[in-house]
């Protein structure tokens, strides 16, 4: 069978680098960004800004997102990133303008959302609830209030699961450690932080919170996403077929040293037999093509 050109759901680049990292390790351009995805197998990737303080170390911003896929029309799409406390910094306020003019400018969803907030927090709910209206798919990054970056939840993620019960036409993309440490049933506060080996447990919070809600997306990117998947290859190869309609391929390169290794993971394991061809396929494209070229309302 033959491999496919993968979509990257979820990838940062800048036209150019600040000094004050060392040079290989923030971020990268354009030029950068094609020489990683010629090697990969990759056609485009989604360009997700980072437009909140808690991101990282140099801001990427809506407008830069929006003229890297002007730009770039055949190596990016983009997302936009709105914050929840913009505008006038309160919890009802009207973020469907934001989503709606980006959406204009051709935004196809949200993300990746690191505000360091509970799910459930009024300002994440609000952010929540005009994303759901709007029709735009949020990624979003989970963490730890004052210990990382990314949406704040717990062991159990019960918050999220708050969210996705009450936005249940809002697809959420999940990404992060935090988050994937939880496909197995054995994890504990101690080490859900952390990039698990061995077998995967059952019991695991995330194949409940898949079979439960039909909302819940995943984003396999990073080390994060690409380490559950393939720290237990049979468990592994199993997930990939059960939740085949449900997972974007992404590698979440940001920086030209990153080193992802599960493009050719995937492309061995349908070569192999392991997986199917539909999965394959579905997974490192077709998933990402229905989001990115579905009409949208404006």
């Amino acid at each position: 069978m033959k491999k496919v050109k993968k979509i990257d759901i979820h990838v940062h680049s800048v036209f150019e680098k600040w000094n004050f990292l060392e040079q290989n390790s923030n971020w990268t351009t354009p030029a950068e960004l094609k020489v990683k995805y010629e090697e990969l197998g990759i056609e485009k990737g989604v360009q997700l800004p980072l437009n909140s303080p808690e991101g990282r170390f140099q801001i990427i911003s809506n407008q830069e997102s929006y003229k890297l896929a002007k730009e770039y029309p055949n190596q990016y799409d983009w997302f936009c990133n709105p914050d929840p406390r913009e505008g006038n910094n309160t919890p009802n306020y009207d973020l469907s303008q934001f989503l709606k003019f980006y959406k204009s400018m051709g935004a196809k969803g949200v993300g990746e959302v690191t505000v360091n907030l509970p799910f459930d927090d009024p300002y994440m709910e609000n952010l929540f609830k005009h994303c759901e209206a709007e029709d735009m798919p949020l990624l979003f990054h989970m963490g730890i209030k004052n210990r990382t970056y990314g949406i704040v939840d717990e062991i159990g993620m019960p918050k999220l699961e708050g969210a996705l019960k009450k936005f249940p036409k809002l697809q959420f993309i999940a990404h992060s450690t935090q988050f994937w440490s939880q496909i197995s049933g054995d994890v504990d506060t101690t080490t859900y932080l952390r990039y698990l080996t061995g077998s995967v447990s059952p019991g695991g919070v995330i194949i409940r919170l898949l079979d439960t809600y039909p909302n819940l997306m995943l984003d396999v990117s990073a080390g994060s996403g690409g380490n559950a998947i393939m720290r237990d290859r049979d468990f592994g190869y199993w997930f990939l077929e059960q939740y085949q309609d449900r997972i974007y391929f992404g590698t979440d390169i940001c920086a030209p040293k990153n080193e992802m290794r599960l493009s050719h993971y995937l492309d061995e394991a349908m070569e192999q037999g392991n997986i199917s061809y539909i999965a394959y396929e579905k997974i490192c494209r077709e998933n990402a093509m229905k989001l990115l070229k579905r009409e949208i309302k404006l």
